[in-house]
């Protein structure tokens, strides 16, 4: 018999939280989260891990996650990345996903994970208003996401469409809060506004920044990257007083495929992603609020505890996606 060959860096485990050998081959990502957004933290994982290839699949959230059904006999992905968490929930409940409980996962609020290790925020959103300061004067902009339904906005809104993720999770969310009526009543108010859906919040952001739209609703960040452009633009943190419903918090979220490729790869990558590093990068890089307790904001970003946030567990308001896809419908949202 010929003797044991050596381990090699590839098959060692030694990774803090992730168990056994890595597998031959790339690790697969499917990422709903633009190219841009994960490649900055996908080099700082290889920097750590050099013997770890990875390719990354860009994609909608929902377009992927078609993907992942068809090959759910032939797993062809080992991580999906999502920038909301419906998309995550539904798939979880249609069994695609491993269970892993990352030793990051710890500290993470209840709300924001599946206990199983199904799935696990990765980052925290807040869906905020931002406005033209060319446009609107400060103490003009409207301070409560109802106020986009008030006429003297009529045709200065603009909104990411109904195929958008974070979108469909604020819907959601205010299903939860306020009920089917109310919230349907909020978006015939868009609607009635004429407010204008556009294919995703970056086009929102840039056509806010140029003065096409005197208001933009998006996810906090995206106010951060136009401003970072140097556009005139500024943000309202909306639905802060008393008996208002306060911020309504979002995530994106990471879960391993069940009976892909590279299983153990992809931990150590979640590992990652739920690190101090991985989390940092996300908020240097990105403007977003780490889902970990204790790692640093960007400078410019006034932390989560400063507001009053919606009162609304995330992952039990996106447990019935349809609900909310056909209220979508029923009100004919583009």
């Amino acid at each position: 018999p010929s003797a044991e060959p050596e381990p090699s860096p590839e098959t060692d485990p030694g990774a803090p939280g992730a168990e056994g050998p890595l597998a031959p081959g790339a690790l697969v990502i499917y990422s709903g989260r633009r190219e841009p957004l994960i490649q900055p933290v996908i080099d700082a994982f290889k920097a750590e891990y050099p013997n770890i290839d990875v390719v990354l699949k860009s994609g909608g959230n929902s377009e992927l996650a078609n993907e992942l059904l068809e090959e759910q006999g032939n797993p062809q992905a080992d991580i999906f990345i999502t920038t909301e968490v419906f998309t995550v929930q539904a798939l979880y409940l249609q069994g695609i996903f491993e269970n892993y409980v990352s030793p990051g996962a710890a500290s993470i609020p209840a709300e924001y994970k599946q206990p199983d290790g199904g799935w696990t925020a990765v980052t925290l959103r807040g869906r905020v208003i931002m406005y033209n300061t060319d446009l609107v004067k400060p103490e003009e902009a409207p301070q409560s996401i109802f106020d986009l339904a008030d006429p003297k906005w009529k045709g200065q809104v603009a909104a990411a469409n109904s195929a958008n993720g974070s979108l469909q999770a604020q819907i959601a969310v205010m299903q939860k809060l306020l009920g089917g009526e109310k919230t349907e009543e909020w978006l015939q108010g868009l609607l009635a506004n004429e407010a204008t859906f556009f294919g995703g919040h970056t086009d929102v952001r840039k056509a806010v920044g140029a003065g096409e739209f005197k208001l933009g609703l998006v996810n906090h960040y995206y106010y951060y990257l136009q401003k970072a452009e140097g556009s005139p633009v500024g943000l309202v943190i909306p639905d802060q007083d008393e008996g208002q419903i306060g911020l309504i918090v979002n995530a994106s979220a990471a879960a391993i495929v069940k009976g892909g490729h590279n299983t153990e790869a992809a931990k150590r990558f979640v590992d990652f992603l739920l690190s101090p590093e991985g989390q940092e990068l996300f908020a240097a890089l990105n403007y977003e609020y780490p889902v970990i307790p204790g790692v640093p904001l960007h400078p410019d970003v006034e932390p989560l505890t400063d507001y009053r946030i919606a009162d609304v567990n995330l992952a039990e308001a996106t447990v019935d996606l349809d609900a909310t896809l056909d209220l979508i419908e029923k009100v004919g949202l583009p």
